[in-house]
Formats: C-alpha cells, sequence, structure tokens
C-alpha cells in the first residue's frame, strides 16, 4: 500500500479556510466582546457591528488565501460574498441569539463559539460553489 504525497495546493485550500475563517472570528469575537465591555452595548447589537468588520476581513482573506484569486477584488464579487456571508451570518446570529435567550446565563462568547461552528459548513459551501467558482483541490 502505498501513500499519496501531500498536495500543497490542498493544504493551501483548506489551511487557508481555516485560517481565514479563525481571523474573522476572532476579529468577530474581539468587536463584539469589546463593544459589549467598553462601549456598553448589548451583546445583539454589539454582534451586529462585529459581523460587518469581520465580513470584510473574510472576504479579503478568503479571496486571496484560501481561494487564490489572483483578478482583483470587485463589487460583483464582494456582492456574492455579501449575500452569502449574510446568509450565513444571519444563520449563525439566529443559533446565537436562540442559544443567549433559551439559556440567559451562557456566557456571548461561548454562543458566538458554537453558532460559528454550526455555520461554518454552510459558509464553506456558499463561498466555493457561489463565489469563488472553481474545481475542488485533490483529495
Amino acid at each position: 500500500m502505498s501513500e499519496r504525497p501531500l498536495d500543497h495546493r490542498s493544504f493551501r485550500h483548506w489551511g487557508g479556510f481555516v485560517l481565514s475563517g479563525g481571523t474573522a472570528a476572532v476579529v468577530d469575537a474581539a468587536i463584539t466582546t469589546a463593544l459589549i465591555a467598553f462601549a456598553g452595548l448589548d451583546p445583539f447589537t454589539a454582534r451586529l457591528l462585529a459581523i460587518l468588520v469581520a465580513m470584510v476581513a473574510a472576504w479579503l482573506m478568503h479571496r486571496r488565501i484560501t481561494f487564490n484569486v489572483a483578478t482583483p477584488p470587485s463589487w460583483r464579487e464582494f456582492l456574492r460574498f455579501a449575500a452569502v456571508a449574510w446568509s450565513a451570518n444571519a444563520l449563525n446570529y439566529v443559533i446565537y441569539a436562540a442559544i443567549l435567550l433559551t439559556r440567559p446565563a451562557t456566557p456571548p462568547i461561548l454562543a458566538l463559539i458554537v453558532s460559528t461552528a454550526v455555520t461554518t459548513f454552510f459558509s464553506y459551501a456558499g463561498f466555493r460553489l457561489g463565489v469563488f467558482r472553481q474545481p475542488p483541490p485533490p483529495v
């Protein structure tokens, strides 16, 4: 039985997805936490504002790192990305709010982590199939 050699394109793709998504999640969490702690916003409003900033960071990183898009960014691409990201974030926000409303003692950061984990697969499919259309990396 022979092992297949490591395909660096596949590693870059999946590693890029994790890095880009993880960075966006950290931006989201940091801004949500800061707006609650320092601006006195409620966790629902804080999260909506944080999602806006995290979405732009995610678009720029996914287009360059995950999907290796060589063409310059365009409004059309950003609008496709925004449609997928807002759909994913709407689902994410519903899960986040449901957790906080059904279990009020839950720390907002824990609700954010759970909701983000659940919507990761939805996001990837939308970005790969709807925004950055390309064949999948070799497995």
